[in-house]
């Protein structure tokens, strides 16, 4: 996979303009130096409503950011160290595809309008930004995770990779299933770092829709990143194997919820590359003592909780939002996923932003692979916009759904060659944060 430092690409001349019309400075920051950079994190905490950082917890915090390609807004004329009144933060990292294969993904994160600069077409230029900045280095599709999921379909990003939340009644629920024949053991804090980073790295890799983490985001899980709240709760188990190889890793907090010894354990992270693993952590959860209560979210569509349980009626599921993904290239992206049936269908794409806009032509071969070529004079037999061929891309979501929500224009047949083609199996996810 060919490697992209997004710190090379330099600040969008279109977004630079419009904003400077405006009175406004769109320019990179040089989070390295903390006097730019100590600024820049504030900004971001203030539009997440987070409180006032530590010198400690801003220092480890900017070690992510050093890698990252960082754009801040600012008043005409402000001194570099200034506050940006909003931000965006995005870096190039490997996206698992369908099948197996990787491709660059422009992810994005950070995204901040201060309460002071609505409405004046910051958000807009920091979004179109990130895709013209993409797309210039020939990345075929974007990310990121929303804190509110009304704003992105406008930039052509789909609700792609749905998540689940459980909520368990371990009373009502109790447990069904098998005992696998690997061991559990506790692990400190430091040490759930490493094993966090080993066997998310791995089992990423198994399942579309992941992409790699870093050190930071281990180090918030277990509990040890300066600043983190509830840390000392943070416990941590690992799943070892008959052969003695790590296979699976929990890390949780437990919080008394009644003042009566009894308790609620949240899963913070739960990361199996092994269904022993995964049934032998949900165990350890489940049968806990003293506890009534697990919570996990970020957990695929395809978990086995429900069924390793005596009653499914204790366990809640609330699907929501999680992943939202954005084709910058047709051909690109089409071409390096695999499929999962034969499909030969011409689609139009129409992207308000004009990267996808146009009939194309998708074929698959009996391997899965596909060709993808520009069609002219050729009627379409399917119609979408670029938000719905990106949630349709990563083989999550159903392509009845979404033609039943109006937002894929074809007949039942061409519907149905979609379904099978794009349908992807285990369940796409993403089950972190960025």
């Amino acid at each position: 996979m060919t490697r992209i430092d997004t710190r090379d690409v330099p600040a969008d001349a279109t977004s630079r303009e419009r904003l400077a019309a405006s009175g406004l400075d769109y320019r990179v920051v040089d989070v390295r130096d903390a006097a730019q950079g100590i600024p820049f994190q504030r900004a971001v905490g203030r539009g997440f409503l987070g409180g006032e950082e530590t010198e400690e917890a801003l220092a480890h915090g900017r070690e992510a950011l050093t890698t990252r390609r960082t754009i801040g807004v600012f008043e005409s004329g402000a001194a570099a160290e200034a506050l940006p009144v909003a931000t965006i933060d995005s870096w190039a990292t490997p996206l698992t595809l369908p099948g197996g294969a990787e491709l660059p993904m422009w992810a994005i994160s950070g995204v901040t309008v201060s309460a002071t600069h609505r409405r004046r077409g910051i958000a807009r230029a920091l979004l179109e930004g990130e895709l013209r900045a993409a797309h210039s280095v020939g990345v075929a599709i974007a990310g990121l995770t929303v804190s509110e999921a009304t704003i992105y379909g406008r930039y052509g990003f789909g609700s792609a990779l749905p998540a689940v939340r459980f909520t368990v009644d371990t009373r009502r629920a109790g447990w069904a299933g098998y005992e696998p024949s690997g061991r559990l053991e506790y692990r400190e804090r430091e040490q759930l770092v490493g094993d966090l980073s080993e066997v998310h790295e791995r089992a990423r890799r198994s399942r579309a829709g992941r992409i790699p983490g870093w050190p930071g985001r281990w180090e918030q899980f277990a509990g040890v990143a300066p600043g983190e709240t509830d840390r000392e709760k943070r416990r941590g188990v690992r799943y070892l194997d008959e052969a003695g190889d790590v296979r699976g890793v929990l890390a949780y907090t437990v919080d008394d919820r009644s003042g009566s010894f009894r308790f609620g354990l949240n899963v913070r992270m739960l990361v199996a590359e092994t269904a022993d693993a995964r049934a032998a952590l949900w165990r350890f959860a489940l049968q806990h003592d003293l506890v009534d209560e697990v919570t996990a979210d970020l957990q695929t569509t395809d978990d086995p909780l429900p069924w390793l349980v005596a009653d499914p009626r204790g366990v809640t599921q609330e699907i929501h939002d999680h992943g939202w993904l954005r084709i910058l290239d047709v051909a690109g992206a089409l071409t390096a996923r695999t499929f999962s049936a034969p499909i030969d269908l011409v689609i139009r794409v129409d992207d308000p932003l004009g990267f996808t806009s146009g009939d194309w032509r998708l074929r698959t071969d009996a391997s899965g692979r596909a060709t993808v070529e520009p069609a002219s004079q050729v009627e379409p037999d399917v119609t979408l916009g670029v938000a719905a061929l990106s949630v349709l891309y990563a083989g999550s979501v159903r392509a009845t759904a979404l033609h039943g929500a109006g937002l894929i224009r074809a007949d039942a047949a061409a519907v149905d060659l979609l379904d099978r083609a794009f349908a992807t199996f285990p369940a796409p996810s993403l089950d972190i944060w960025y």
